[in-house]
């Protein structure tokens, strides 16, 4: 069983909104940052947003500023990603990724992810 549990992918029209979530298992006392990754056939993963164990600091991706927004449920390690204005070029597997540590780069924990297909 993958240490992250995503949820919220499926398929949307140029323009629509999907709303990803990841959820840590219960079990852990730690605060995790996390963050949310991509990647499309034939191409890398690719960063696309953040938020610090305390919500206090986000990060995006240049491609997905002013469309996506992260947050978090207080301290708990649930993060949701709310993806508006989606364009076909957002299609990809969605992998939720979190960790302790320094906010920034990536962390120890994957999710096994969720696709996100956006038709033109």
């Amino acid at each position: 069983q993958a240490p992250l549990v995503e949820s919220g992918g499926g398929l949307v029209q140029a323009g629509g909104s999907l709303r990803l979530s990841c959820a840590a298992p219960r079990r852990t006392s730690s605060k995790y940052n996390m963050a949310w990754f991509r990647q499309a056939p034939g191409k890398e993963r690719e960063f696309v947003a953040a938020i610090s164990w305390s919500g206090r600091d986000t990060d995006y991706a240049e491609s997905v500023k002013g469309r996506f927004t992260i947050s978090r449920d207080g301290t708990n390690n649930t993060a949701h990603l709310q993806m508006n204005s989606l364009q076909p070029e957002d299609t990809a597997v969605y992998y939720c990724n979190a960790g302790p540590g320094p906010f920034g780069g990536d962390y120890d924990y994957w999710g096994q992810g969720t696709q996100v297909t956006v038709s033109s």
